[in-house]
């Protein structure tokens, strides 16, 4: 899948995220938000600027989102910019509820946020024996490695292997090779590696 499947699967299959930004206590605060419309430039989604959370976002320019569904997830983190009321009205077409919770001329005490620049994964367990972990990127985020890579010092015992509860290391080469689209990022494979060559990124 491509970077703009996740987005349509984010905006239009699952819809309803978790947001997460800084509260006024200096601690992580969390709302449900519904992710409106997507485009190459990024997923948009609206708040009321009367609410705390305009205010949070207008402070701090970031957030994280996660959201779920039938085993399938998709989470981000990145920039976000205010764009007032452009879109808005594309927002209310494509999704008539609006309309109800937002009647006539109340829309405007709304506006739209984009999330223009941010990276992040899909992860789906749908089939428990055959995970899937795919990046995500929107805009110019960098990519962020992680999860667990296995160093040359490997002897290939197959150790890692025989802990992996997903089997998803190549252990026909040596060093091993974790394949980073299935790993579950346990850290089994590393805790028993005899020559502590498995190094956890990211």
């Amino acid at each position: 899948m491509t970077n703009s499947d996740y987005l349509k699967l984010l905006v239009e299959d699952i819809h309803s995220t978790t947001v997460a930004t800084i509260g006024a206590d200096g601690h992580p605060q969390t709302r449900t938000i519904d992710m409106m419309l997507w485009d190459e430039k990024g997923v948009y989604f609206l708040t009321a600027k009367g609410k705390a959370f305009y205010t949070q976002l207008m402070e701090q320019k970031y957030i994280a989102v996660s959201a779920t569904k039938e085993k399938r997830s998709v989470s981000l983190r990145g920039k976000i910019q205010n764009i007032g009321r452009e879109k808005l009205d594309e927002i209310f077409e494509k999704n008539p509820y609006m309309q109800i919770i937002y009647p006539g001329d109340t829309r405007s005490a709304l506006e739209v946020f984009r999330l223009y620049e941010a990276s992040g994964e899909y992860f789906d367990i749908s089939d428990p024996s055959h995970v899937v972990r795919e990046g995500i990127l929107i805009g110019q985020a960098q990519v962020m490695e992680s999860g667990y890579f296995v160093g040359n010092d490997c002897i290939g015992c197959k150790l890692c292997y025989s802990v992996c509860p997903q089997k998803c290391i190549d252990i026909s080469t040596k060093p091993v090779v974790i394949d980073q689209n299935r790993c579950l990022h346990c850290g089994r494979c590393a805790e028993i590696c005899p020559k502590q060559t498995i190094e956890k990124r990211g």
